[in-house]
C-alpha cells in the first residue's frame, strides 16, 4: 500500500469552522454579505490593528486588481513588480493594460532588492513613465526591506501595494505585514496559513478605502431602489459561507503561525551538518516571518553534486511534495518581454531553490518520514 502523501501545505482546521458554516445555513445567509463576512472583518482589523479597514473580496488578486483600479492604473501606465512570485501579483497589472516592469530580488529576503527599484525608477522617469504603483512581496512570509522601499516610495509619491498574500501573521519592527502599504492584501486561498477555502481580502488605512473597495467589488452599484450601475464593478466579494471558515480560522491562527515555524526549526536542525544546503531564514532581528513555507537553497558546489532536484525526485519518491521556488516573472513566457532591472539573484534562486512540506497540521511521524527521505540523499545513516 502507498504511504499517506505528505502535502507542501495542506488546509488544516481548527474544529470550529463548521459551527460558523452551519449558522449561515440555519439562519439562510448564503450570499455574499452577512454576519460572517462582517465578523471576519472585524476579526482581521483586530487581528492587523493600526486602525486598519478590512474588506474581504474572493481572492488575493481580486484585492490586487482593486488596489491598482483605485492607485489610477491604467492602459499603457507602468507598475513596477517583483519578479520573483505567484503570477497573481502580475496578472491584474495585465487586466488593466497596463506593463508590469520586473525588479530582481536581493539575497537576504529574497524580496524586491531596493537598488534595483531606484534604477528602474529612475530609467522610467527620465522616459517620461513614471510609475503609477509599486507591488512589493512579502515572499514565504518572509517581510521584505519595508523601510528601504516606502522610504524610496514616499519620496517619489508613488503608492505602494503590500502583497501580504503569504504574510498573514508576519511582522517587520513589531508590526503586522500588510499595515505598510498604501493597499495592503491578503489570501486565504487552500494552502495558506488560514483558509477560506478560497478568498483574500484587502487591508485598507480607511473607512472610505474600505467603502470604495466594497463599492467596486460589489458590481459597482448605484445607491438606487433599481439596478443602477455609473461604472464598471466586478464580482469580487467574500460568501457569508467563506468567511464563516474564515472566522474559525481566525482562532487558530497564532497556533498554525507557532507550529510553521517549528516546521522551519525542523529544517534548520535536519540540514545544519549538511554542507551546500541553507534554509531561508530572518537575517534580522526586527523580522519575524511566519514561516508559510520553509524553504532551502542547495549548492551542488558544496554537496558533491547534488542539486535541489536530486532532493525532490527523493521526496517526491517517497510521497513527499516539495516544489521548487517560483519562477520569476521575467522568465516566464507571458512576461518575457516587459522591462526588467537588477541582476541574477531571483534567477539563481530559482535555479537552485526547494520549498519542502510546510503545513502546520504535520506531525512527527511526518517528520520523521522528510528526515528518513532526506538522510538518504546525503547518505546519512
Amino acid at each position: 500500500m502507498s504511504p499517506e502523501k505528505i502535502w507542501l501545505s495542506s488546509p488544516h482546521m481548527g474544529g470550529t469552522e463548521q459551527d460558523f458554516v452551519k449558522e449561515a445555513f440555519d439562519t439562510n445567509w448564503v450570499a455574499p454579505l452577512g454576519p460572517n463576512v462582517t465578523g471576519f472583518e472585524q476579526d482581521l482589523q483586530t487581528y492587523q490593528g493600526q486602525n486598519t479597514h478590512v474588506a474581504a473580496l474572493s481572492s488575493g488578486t481580486a484585492a490586487i486588481h482593486l488596489a491598482l483600479i483605485q492607485a489610477g492604473v491604467g492602459p499603457g501606465d507602468e507598475v513596477i513588480c517583483q519578479s520573483f512570485t505567484f503570477c497573481g501579483t502580475t496578472n491584474p497589472v495585465l487586466y488593466l493594460g497596463a506593463t508590469p516592469v520586473m525588479i530582481d530580488s536581493e539575497a537576504d529576503t529574497w524580496n524586491m532588492c531596493p537598488q534595483a527599484l531606484e534604477d528602474a525608477v529612475a530609467d522610467l522617469i527620465k522616459q517620461g513613465k513614471k510609475p503609477k504603483a509599486i507591488i512589493a512581496v512579502h515572499l514565504y512570509g518572509m517581510p521584505y526591506k519595508v523601510d528601504a522601499i516606502h522610504a524610496f516610495a514616499k519620496a517619489n509619491s508613488i503608492p505602494v501595494i503590500e502583497d501580504s498574500a503569504e504574510a498573514l501573521g508576519s511582522t517587520y519592527k513589531g508590526r503586522k505585514c500588510g499595515t505598510f502599504g498604501d493597499y495592503g492584501i491578503l489570501s486565504f486561498n487552500g494552502n495558506k496559513i488560514i483558509t477560506t477555502s478560497g478568498g483574500g481580502a484587502m487591508v485598507c488605512a480607511s473607512a472610505a478605502l474600505k467603502d470604495r473597495t466594497i463599492f467596486l467589488a460589489t458590481q459597482a452599484r448605484d445607491n438606487a431602489a433599481h439596478y443602477q450601475h455609473s461604472e464598471v464593478g466586478y464580482n469580487y466579494r467574500m460568501s457569508n459561507i467563506s468567511a464563516g471558515i474564515g472566522r474559525g480560522q481566525m482562532q487558530v491562527l497564532d497556533k498554525h503561525i507557532a507550529l510553521r515555524r517549528e516546521m522551519n526549526m525542523f529544517y534548520r536542525n535536519l540540514f545544519k551538518d549538511i554542507a551546500g544546503v541553507t534554509v531561508h531564514v530572518e537575517q534580522a532581528a526586527d523580522l519575524f516571518s511566519n514561516h508559510w513555507l520553509s524553504a532551502i537553497l542547495v549548492d551542488p558546489a558544496q554537496t558533491g553534486g547534488i542539486t535541489r532536484e536530486t532532493i525532490r525526485l527523493a521526496l517526491d519518491k517517497e510521497a513527499i511534495e516539495s516544489r521548487p521556488l517560483w519562477k520569476p516573472m521575467h522568465m516566464q513566457p507571458l512576461c518575457k518581454d516587459f522591462p526588467y532591472y537588477g541582476g541574477r539573484v531571483c534567477e539563481t534562486l530559482f535555479e537552485n531553490g526547494l520549498c519542502l512540506p510546510s503545513g502546520s497540521n504535520l506531525a512527527a511521524a511526518h517528520r520523521e518520514r522528510i528526515k528518513k527521505a532526506v538522510n538518504a540523499v546525503f547518505n546519512i545513516g
